[in-house]
């Protein structure tokens, strides 16, 4: 497997680098700077990072992801439900979006807003899951 990271610590490449090696591309920066190559990708994994993005954020990333994708190429995200003790905790910014401590600003999904933002890209399965948080896993696959 071949795999391509992006990360906006430079400790956490640091890290990256003297457990994996010096050979698996990692681009320095933030997803919302995508794109930072012109890759076709048979799989895109965006682990708890997608609801700390604003609106146009979150649909630039999504739009980014499948667009890299080759045909037949997955895309799974897992994004932090309403069902989280902190929903509606913080301050409010707006629709299911709150400053929640320290300046951290989260969005909070449900089927509904999984179906808005995702249902254009070939979504395909929504999994609730329970890890530290409750989370939703979502999967999409780009047909040709």
């Amino acid at each position: 497997m071949t795999v391509t990271g992006i990360e906006i610590s430079k400790t956490a490449i640091e890290m990256a680098r003297k457990h994996y090696g010096t050979a698996m591309v990692i681009h320095h920066g933030s997803v919302t700077d995508m794109p930072f190559d012109q890759q076709q990708y048979e799989g895109i994994f965006c682990y708890a990072l997608i609801h700390l993005l604003d609106s146009s954020e979150r649909e630039k990333l999504i739009r980014d992801c499948y667009s890299q994708l080759s045909e037949g190429g997955y895309m799974v995200f897992t994004v932090i439900s309403k069902a989280a003790h902190t929903y509606g905790q913080g301050e409010f910014i707006s629709k299911d979006r709150y400053e929640i401590f320290d300046g951290v600003k989260m969005f909070f999904y449900d089927e509904e807003s999984i179906k808005s933002e995702f249902g254009k890209t070939g979504l395909i399965e929504v999994m609730a899951i329970s890890e530290s948080q409750p989370f939703f896993l979502i999967k999409c696959k780009k047909e040709s």
